[in-house]
């Protein structure tokens, strides 16, 4: 049982391996300069990955692993005439709030059909 752990830590080390550097700079991007104004881009970033470990059937055996992720344009702090702003990124904001208030608007019907019996 110990051979089989430690092969899904391996699996698991190899995938930690691949991922970039897991700090402020995956949410905030280089900052750049465009028509005079310094733009600095803002993302949601979430990722996750996992390993496995089948059991063996007859001469074969099982292993495996993956991962994935998604960044989201928030939108980007702009420093120009005006000072520091946050400019939203609009689209991708609605992308991200329309399913969260969909979701809470159906819980909170949930809760109110709940009351009432």
């Amino acid at each position: 049982m110990a051979d089989t752990t430690s092969k899904q830590d391996r699996i698991t080390e190899k995938l930690a391996a691949g991922v970039p550097d897991r700090s402020v700079k995956l949410a905030y991007g280089e900052k750049q300069t465009v028509d005079g104004a310094e733009i600095v881009p803002v993302a949601f970033v979430t990722y996750g990955f996992g390993g496995g470990e089948g059991l063996e059937l007859g001469n074969g055996e099982g292993s495996g692993g993956g991962g994935g992720g998604v960044a989201i344009p928030l939108g980007a702090y702009v420093r120009g005439p005006q000072g520091l702003q946050f400019q939203p990124n609009v689209i991708a904001l609605m992308s991200v709030a329309i399913p969260l208030v969909s979701t809470i608007a159906w819980g909170i019907a949930l809760i109110v059909k709940a009351a009432r019996r």
